[in-house]
């Protein structure tokens, strides 16, 4: 079971021109705004990604608004965790239980999912909050993921799981991020 101070999201490259090329973008947008959102009411850091900005462009408004008090880490390596600035910032946080969101599944999730896994991290993929230009790619992504350890999930799932009881204002809170 996920616990949250033992918990961290991380958000890769959610950026505008790779967003416009997503299979059920706007599912993708959605989810990554809700599990940002919950994140926030839980208490969460939550890391974030962009691939190439001058090439992709900045991460989606809607996302980036939410992360206003923090910077994106800037990476060219496929895999988050070949940029030495998020490794830092992610050791830096001392969360063993990683959730992981965003672009492309096949591409830049899943090589993340497997060098985190290779780093003994727990990590649970968000299944409607990531996407690939194709629906087969996301499939095949989630399916590598899957294989290689990591446990597949959905946001509602993951915020409800964190919050553990029908109570108090963190959920009434919550009620209103998964609405």
């Amino acid at each position: 079971m996920l616990e949250q101070k033992n918990t961290a999201l991380l958000v890769v490259d959610v950026q505008q021109r790779l967003w416009a090329a997503m299979h059920q973008k706007d599912e993708l947008e959605r989810n990554v705004v809700r599990m940002v959102k919950g994140s926030q009411i839980l208490g969460l850091p939550v890391l974030w990604t962009e691939q190439n900005p001058k090439g992709l462009g900045p991460t989606l408004p809607p996302v980036a608004e939410l992360l206003h008090d923090s910077e994106p880490v800037i990476k060219l390596s496929f895999s988050c965790c070949g940029e030495p600035l998020f490794l830092t910032k992610l050791q830096s946080l001392d969360r063993k239980q990683i959730l992981v969101t965003g672009i492309e599944a096949h591409v830049c999730v899943y090589q993340t999912v497997a060098d985190l896994l290779q780093m003994d991290y727990e990590v649970q993929v968000i299944a409607d909050a990531v996407a690939s230009r194709t629906p087969q790619n996301r499939d095949i992504g989630l399916e590598r993921c899957r294989e290689l350890g990591a446990i597949i999930t959905s946001t509602e799932t993951v915020l409800f799981e964190l919050l553990r009881k029908a109570e108090g204002d963190a959920f009434k809170q919550m009620l209103n991020v998964v609405k």
